[in-house]
Formats: structure tokens, C-alpha cells, sequence
């Protein structure tokens, strides 16, 4: 047995460790936040990309699922960093059932906002009853 192997185990795990670290401080991948909104014949997603090349931006619906991936750059020279960089995927359900292949994106002020034709629009049934 050799007498290094427990040293070598701990700088090991030590590194692992630091990795793990890395990655929460925004250096791995990241999720942006996600909305999703009711607007009667269309279900709205809107998700926060300030900063995101909109030439990474990709957009994938299947299954039930839209799947939105992207890019944000580093900033270099970080004296201080609390902005996640990197690659992102972010998939999530949809609500309620849309029509397949609807989707129409848009990007503005950092915000992507992506329609979906519903397959069963909401319906506001307001009473005309009056009363006797």
C-alpha cells in the first residue's frame, strides 16, 4: 500500500469539491427564469435571457415540451461576479394543450416571449341575466 494514496484521495476530493463549487457560482450552466401566462386563445412563455446572443437562441417543441437553449457570454476581467454564464437548456411543460407547431418568438428588453396557439381557448362567459 502505497503511503500517499489517502493524501491523494483527499486532494481528490478536494478537487471534486471545488468543481461542485464552480458550478454553483455561475460558471456551469444555468436556468433562466420562466413564466407562463393565460391570454384566453394563446398560452404565453416568457423566460429571462438579458444578455443572451440571440443568434444561440433555439427553440424546440415535441412531445407536450418546449425546449429553449441559448448562450450568454463570459465577462472577462470579473472583479466580482454574480451573473450566470455559459450554456443554458431549459425544458418545461406546457399547461394546457397547444396546437402542435404554433410557437411565434420575440425578444425584447431581455425577455423572450414565445406564443402557443391553445387547442382549447379559454372562454370568459360573462352573465346576461338581469334581474326581475
Amino acid at each position: 500500500m502505497n503511503m500517499n494514496e489517502p493524501v491523494l484521495a483527499r486532494l481528490q476530493h478536494l478537487m471534486t469539491l471545488r468543481e461542485e463549487v464552480e458550478s454553483l457560482t455561475g460558471t456551469g450552466p444555468w436556468l433562466p427564469s420562466a413564466d407562463w401566462a393565460d391570454a384566453d386563445s394563446h398560452l404565453i412563455l416568457y423566460l429571462d435571457v438579458p444578455g443572451v446572443n440571440p443568434d444561440t437562441l433555439e427553440l424546440l417543441e415535441e412531445d407536450g415540451t418546449v425546449t429553449v437553449a441559448g448562450q450568454r457570454d463570459e465577462t472577462h476581467r470579473l472583479l466580482r461576479g454574480e451573473r450566470p454564464a455559459g450554456t443554458f437548456r431549459r425544458t418545461l411543460t406546457f399547461p394546457e394543450d397547444v396546437l402542435p407547431q404554433t410557437g411565434e418568438a420575440s425578444l425584447a428588453n431581455g425577455v423572450l416571449c414565445v406564443r402557443f396557439e391553445k387547442k382549447h381557448p379559454t372562454i370568459n362567459v360573462q352573465s346576461s341575466e338581469t334581474p326581475l
